[in-house]
């Protein structure tokens, strides 16, 4: 196993939450940003959706002709889904509103896939959270979207962020609701040779 003085990974994404996550963990990684259609197919599941993305992401870097990367490719994706509907990131006031709208007084759930590539193979993971948001009065939806937090968020919300205001309660992962579940993330890489420093590398 090695343990992450130096890049362990590539990470085939531009979020910095998911960086600032395996650093956490001790994983260091190289960026990667993978550009994939996002748009959901019709009658697809949530679940089948964001392991369709994350997959098709994962595969985009690792794929890439003659840039094969040295390490594990590690990519995610994350859906806010209410009523089977994913809520993707607003695109602005209007949709903003009518996204926490939904999500106001309610229970949503966050699904959050991982996707691992190496020369073992592909491994994959998915979270599933459920976040109970308390009530919100339409002023405040509209304070926070002039934040300008909600706009770059599934969702249009950040549980690490000012958002974490609205959730009374959450199930499941808090990293996964931010968008990279460290349990399982760890679970994956250990598989790919890569140990997180919280020695998770051969747990059952």
């Amino acid at each position: 196993m090695r343990r992450a003085a130096e890049p362990a990974v590539c990470l085939a994404s531009a979020s910095p939450r998911r960086r600032e996550l395996l650093a956490q963990i001790g994983i260091g990684c190289v960026v990667a940003p993978a550009d994939v259609d996002e748009t959901v197919q019709a009658g697809e599941a949530v679940e089948a959706y964001v392991l369709r993305l994350a997959r098709a992401k994962a595969r985009l870097v690792w794929e890439q002709p003659g840039r094969r990367p040295p390490g594990p490719v590690l990519a995610a994706d994350t859906a806010v889904a209410i009523g089977g509907e994913v809520l993707g990131k607003p695109v602005d006031l209007a949709d903003c509103r009518r996204m926490l709208g939904r999500l106001s007084g309610a229970v949503h759930e966050v699904l959050t896939a991982v996707a691992v590539i190496s020369g073992a193979g592909e491994t994959t993971a998915v979270s599933r959270s459920e976040v109970a948001f308390r009530a919100l009065r339409p002023a405040e939806i509209d304070a926070y979207w002039h934040t300008g937090e909600p706009a770059d968020k599934a969702g249009g919300y950040a549980i690490q962020g000012l958002g974490a205001v609205f959730i009374r309660d959450l199930r499941g992962s808090y990293s996964g609701v931010m968008g990279l579940p460290l349990f399982e993330t760890a679970r994956l890489l250990s598989a790919h040779g890569v140990a997180a420093l919280a020695g998770t590398g051969g747990a059952p």
